[in-house]
């Protein structure tokens, strides 16, 4: 992995995450509840006060869950919710030690078909379907991992153009095109909420 992604919108994060796949991972797990640049700023934020410049998941796996919690805690804090991002983040790499040897990129390379590929995203601590199917088309939209059938199993994620994730941002002018799908879903959720209160 050697690309250069523009989620976090600073170049030193962004080229962290498009050579680290336990960055990319962890950028993910912490997207959501904050804005996407926030979440995704998160695992340089972590390498930099670990003092190096990748994430290991033998280190953070073995590290003093307190402890590891007060590291993202700091101001700024990694995240809203510093102290159960922590614990969350702790047991993906100890997930990943498990089953992948620490190798966060193991998840996916050499995955015979995307159904597959999805089942292995699905079954990372943190990561639900929706998770699972938008790192999915990030995967296969940027980071030219292509197993057969990847783009179905990614679901509306996996459609060209769509803008409606992450994965579909490569500079400004599709943050605010993906920016904007977002709030359109908040506002049909919204109304769709209103109608049923009504109804009922």
């Amino acid at each position: 992995m050697d690309v250069t992604l523009h989620l976090a919108q600073d170049p030193q994060a962004d080229e962290l995450l498009g050579r680290s796949p336990l960055a990319a991972l962890v950028g993910m797990l912490l997207d959501q509840q904050v804005p996407m640049e926030w979440a995704f700023k998160g695992p340089r934020t972590i390498a930099d006060r670990l003092g190096t410049d990748d994430l290991d998941a033998h280190d953070i796996a073995g590290r003093n869950p307190e402890e590891f919690a007060a590291l993202l805690s700091e101001k700024p804090a990694v995240h809203r919710y510093p102290g159960s991002m922590a614990q969350r983040i702790q047991q993906l790499c100890q997930y990943l030690v498990e089953h992948y040897d620490g190798d966060a990129s193991a998840v996916w390379e050499g995955v015979g078909t995307g159904k597959e590929l999805l089942a292995r995203l699905e079954a990372l601590p943190g990561f639900g379907k929706q998770k699972a199917q938008i790192f999915l088309a990030l995967l296969g939209k940027q980071l030219g991992v292509h197993p057969t059938g990847w783009r179905e199993a990614a679901g509306a994620y996996g459609e060209p153009d769509s803008f409606r994730s992450v994965a579909d941002i490569t500079g400004p002018d599709s943050l605010t095109k993906v920016r904007a799908h977002k709030q359109e879903m908040k506002a049909a959720a919204k109304a769709a909420k209103a109608s049923r209160t009504t109804k009922g």
